[in-house]
This record gives structure tokens, sequence and C-alpha cells, in this order.
């Protein structure tokens, strides 16, 4: 059985691709990447490493030829593009006689009103329409997503939020990689769909978190929507995409993102990684 991970470059990917060596033997594992010479870290260990651009459905083609089963890790971009590019994949992979497809969606993406859902809704009908089964992995907010918040934490910088008592599943990236790499690699997940995240907590107690992980207390700065992206602003966040992170805040606020699932633990077969813990080692990354 021939497994193929897109975007194994990435930050999700490349996790992914790392958990499948742990019990998938590298030659059954194959990767597509726009640039091959990137993925060498895989190469070298014997992964099937071949040359796929989302905007070159031939490419995609020929990538997905042989494969069994295939994870669409979802594209960066503005709506319109990522729509494109992942229609072009999953079109590729109906094309290539693909038995099985994971995708990397968003919470709740049928009904979701988050500006994302968009690209996750359109993806999900465009793989359900080619008949081949699929998991969606629904996968709430990356703790890596608060990590600019977490570093000014730990520089003595309140967290700054506009979010309210809004909730959100954060959980460690590598809990969803080891989660895609466990419905990728194993039976029995044909035509499911996972809501994956942590427990449901607000920006208040991710601050007490902090406060756990760092040893010291964490001020929140509660703000509204207009402060919030000024603040952003003067810590460095680029001008066109304030509207997006100040929406975000506005999507937890409305608890948009507060979707309750046990799935996550499911398929890991144990707890998710406790966010002290993932907090500590991003503070210990930078």
């Amino acid at each position: 059985m021939k497994l193929l991970v897109t975007g194994a470059t990435g930050h999700l990917g490349s996790h992914v691709v790392r958990t499948l060596l742990k019990s998938v033997p590298a030659a059954d594992i194959a990767v597509s990447v726009r640039q091959p010479e990137k993925a060498s870290e895989f190469s070298e260990r014997g992964v099937d490493v071949r040359q796929g651009d989302f905007d070159d459905p031939a490419s995609l083609e020929r990538a997905f030829a042989g494969i069994d089963r295939l994870l669409i890790v979802s594209t960066d971009g503005d709506t319109a593009t990522r729509i494109r590019q992942h229609g072009n994949a999953v079109e590729a992979a109906r094309k290539a006689g693909v038995g099985f497809i994971a995708y990397t969606s968003a919470p709740n993406a049928q009904d979701s009103e988050l500006f994302l859902a968009e690209v996750h809704r359109e993806t999900e009908n465009a793989i359900r329409a080619t008949g081949i089964p699929y998991s969606f992995l629904r996968n709430n907010w990356y703790i890596e997503n608060e990590a600019g918040a977490i570093h000014g934490a730990a520089a003595g910088a309140p967290l700054v939020t506009s979010a309210g008592d809004g909730k959100v599943g954060w959980a460690a990236r590598h809990d969803y990689a080891e989660a895609a790499a466990a419905v990728l690699a194993g039976p029995g997940h044909e035509n499911t769909v996972y809501e994956l995240g942590g427990p449901l907590r607000t920006y208040a107690e991710l601050a007490g978190v902090l406060t756990e992980a760092l040893g010291r207390e964490v001020q929140l700065q509660p703000v509204d929507d207009d402060t919030y992206a000024g603040i952003m602003k003067s810590v460095g966040v680029p001008e066109p995409a304030l509207p997006i992170v100040t929406a975000i805040q506005q999507a937890i606020r409305t608890n948009t993102l507060a979707v309750e699932s046990g799935d996550l633990e499911k398929l890991l077969g144990r707890p998710a990684t406790p966010l002290a813990q993932a907090v500590s080692a991003l503070t210990e990354a930078k």
C-alpha cells in the first residue's frame, strides 16, 4: 500500500511524514512537493519524493499515480486560489485512481461562519463528489498560531486579545500530524469526519497556562478589535494581515471555533499534549 502526503516540506506535512516513518516502511511512503530538492530529508531516508505543483494539474496527476491513500494538506493563499488549487488536487486524485483521500479541513466546515471555512467547505464537497472514500480532518486552532503572543509573554508583555470569553480548541501541531498519520496509514477511516482539537479554553485560561509554563504571572489585556489591530501593527504584523488576525479574534469571540469533540484523543490513542507542555516547547524553541 503506497501512501502520499502533499506539502511535505511544510510545517504540518513534514510532521506527518516523520510520524509515518516511525511505523511505515519508507518505500511505502511518497511525498508530493513543488521543489523536490527541498525534501532531501525524506529522500535520504528512502521516501519516494515526487514533484507536484497545485497550480499544475498534470504534475499532480503524475505525482499521484500508483497511490493508494492520499493526504491533501490544505494550501495557503487567498480563498479563490486555494479553492482552485484544492480542486486541481482532487481532480488529479480522481484521474490517478487514488483509493482514499484524507484532507486537512476546518472546524465545522460545512456550517461554520469562519471566513476560512469556504475553502474547506468547497474542497470537502469536491472530494465527496468524486465518490472516493474520504476522511475530513477538521483541525481546530494550532497553539503554534499563538507563537508571537507566547514569545511576547515570555519577554514580559501581557496577553492581548479582543476575543472576550470565546473559546477555542488549541492543540499542538504534532498532535494534529500524528492524528493525520493514523488516519492515512490505518484501517476503518473511510467516509469519516473528525473534529480535531484540544479542550476548549478562553484567552484568560491561556494566560493561566502561560503563567504555569513560564513560572510567573502573565497578565491578560482585553481590548476591542480596533485596539487589537493597532497593537498587532505596532509589533510588526503586516498591514494586509491585520484584518485576518482581527477576524480570527472575532471568530473566537463568537465561539465559531468552540467545537467540542474527543476525536483527537481517539485518533491519538492518548490524551492530547497538555497545553502547558506545548507552550513550554514554543518558548524554548525561540
